[in-house]
């Protein structure tokens, strides 16, 4: 029988396939073990359906650890779930590749180049987003800069990397330089996001771990806060489908579809704007 608390966001099973952890748990007719793999392109999308124009439910990155448990011959579509936050969905199976050596390295600036070898000069062969994951080994310099030379192939400057033991601790600030960016529906990165990649991508990069989604975000994370209770800077303002993370006493820091982009304004015009469609304010919290 099913366990009925199993959110099948985060956890893969269908009546014909699980995985083997939920052995017990679920009812299937096949568990697997999963295989480990690694995203090999700088974005990669999770679909909701193996279908090239199936909604997107989220983005992962490079160098990020994937558990595949179907791969389908036919259309090279990948059943699988995220490392990170333990999403799972559809990918394309060539976003994906072995799973290589453990990263050493984050991308830590909004968006970063990765060269062919140490010189800015070179033909560009990606755009790696921020909390892309690189290993590398070893650094080398020009006149222009000092990289990190990236396994297999490539260099990156060594002032847009962190160290996988370092964290950004201001998460504001981290999500502050997304200012602009537009709003895409499943997007975690500085090219589109929606309001919670935006959350989940700051407060990663500041070393704490948040789930993916609006509702999973507001079960988990922080204190809630009393209505009357003033609010400050880093605090979360959560609706039925929306967070944004307040960046001062009075001013909201979210991705949102009103402006298509990532975009400040006063807390209390956010508020007017959704109590106009009958949608109110149903928590507020503050992170530890």
């Amino acid at each position: 029988m099913t366990d009925q608390a199993l959110d099948r966001r985060l956890h893969a099973y269908r009546p014909d396939l699980a995985d083997r952890r939920l052995e017990g748990r679920v009812a299937a007719a096949r568990f697997v073990e999963g295989e480990p793999c690694r995203v090999a392109v700088p974005v990669a999308p999770l679909r909701r359906a193996p279908e090239p124009d199936a909604m997107q439910e989220t983005e992962a990155l490079f160098g990020e650890g994937v558990r595949v448990f179907e791969t389908r011959a036919e259309d090279g579509w990948a059943w699988a779930q995220l490392d990170t936050d333990g999403y799972v969905g559809w990918m394309a199976a060539g976003d994906l590749g072995a799973p290589g050596a453990a990263p050493t390295h984050r991308v830590a600036a909004p968006s970063t180049l990765l060269f062919p070898g140490p010189d800015i000069k070179r033909p560009v062969l990606a755009h790696l987003p921020m909390g892309a994951l690189l290993a590398t080994v070893g650094e080398a310099s020009d006149h222009n800069a000092t990289y990190a030379l990236v396994e297999p192939e490539g260099a990156v400057v060594v002032q847009h990397l962190l160290g996988m033991d370092a964290a950004l601790p201001d998460f504001v600030a981290t999500a502050e330089r997304w200012l602009g960016a537009p709003y895409l529906w499943g997007g975690k990165t500085a090219a589109g996001t929606d309001c919670s990649g935006l959350v989940q991508a700051a407060l990663h990069m500041a070393g704490m771990a948040a789930p993916r989604d609006t509702d999973m975000q507001e079960a988990v994370l922080g204190t809630g806060l009393p209505e009357g209770e003033s609010l400050r800077r880093g605090d979360l303002v959560f609706w039925r489908g929306h967070v944004g993370l307040m960046l001062d006493a009075e001013r909201l820091l979210h991705a949102n579809a009103f402006h298509m982009a990532v975009t400040i304004e006063p807390l209390a015009e956010t508020r007017r704007r959704f109590e106009a469609k009958g949608v109110f304010v149903t928590s507020r919290k503050r992170l530890g």
